[in-house]
């Protein structure tokens, strides 16, 4: 049972109304997460707004697939971690890429540094080194990229705070979590 109500599409007004038409429209349905986070209009706006601006980003959707996969399971948030993994299949991410991804890996060594580079910003709280930016930088990722991982790691930070404390209902195929560290 969830914490927090999960606002009906139906039953909602104005600008919530409008986004959760949207959302319904991209996913066919309105996914228990955003019902949840529609308790607030303006947590509601922020997280659509910065999924469809990630969206058009220049990492691309199976890049901030993979990140968002990678985040979920450091923070063992099972709803994101299904919900992504669903949406990295959609992006053309195998099983296996998408499992590599739950742990920071993956078989392209510029990948699997981007996603090292997230998991440190989780684990270190944004404390990072310079040189761990530069790191990153040697694998080819340049700044807008780099700040955009860092920007993709806070909305997914965002997702898996709302749906492990509020205990959100998960409505998406199941991934078991392979916590690594």
């Amino acid at each position: 049972m969830p914490n927090v109500s999960l606002i009906e599409r139906e039953s909602a007004t104005g600008p919530v109304k409008e986004q959760l038409d949207q959302i319904a429209g991209a996913f066919g349905t309105v996914p228990a997460m955003f019902r949840a986070v529609a308790n607030s209009p303006a947590a509601l706006t922020s997280m659509w707004s910065a999924f469809g601006a990630y969206g058009g980003g220049t990492l691309g959707a199976a890049l901030g697939e993979q990140i968002a996969v990678a985040v979920a399971d450091r923070n063992s948030c099972n709803y994101c971690l299904a919900a992504h993994t669903a949406l990295g299949k959609k992006a053309g991410l195998t099983r296996e890429t998408l499992a590599a991804a739950q742990v920071g890996e993956s078989d392209d060594p510029r990948t699997a540094a981007l996603l090292g580079f997230a998991l440190k910003l989780v684990d270190a709280r944004g404390q990072v080194s310079a040189a761990d930016v530069d790191a990153v930088r040697a694998q080819g990722w340049n700044d807008e990229q780099i700040v955009e991982t860092i920007g993709q790691v806070a909305l997914n930070l965002f997702t898996n705070y709302v749906n492990i404390a509020l205990d959100v209902p998960v409505d998406f195929p199941s991934v078991a979590l392979r916590r690594a560290s």
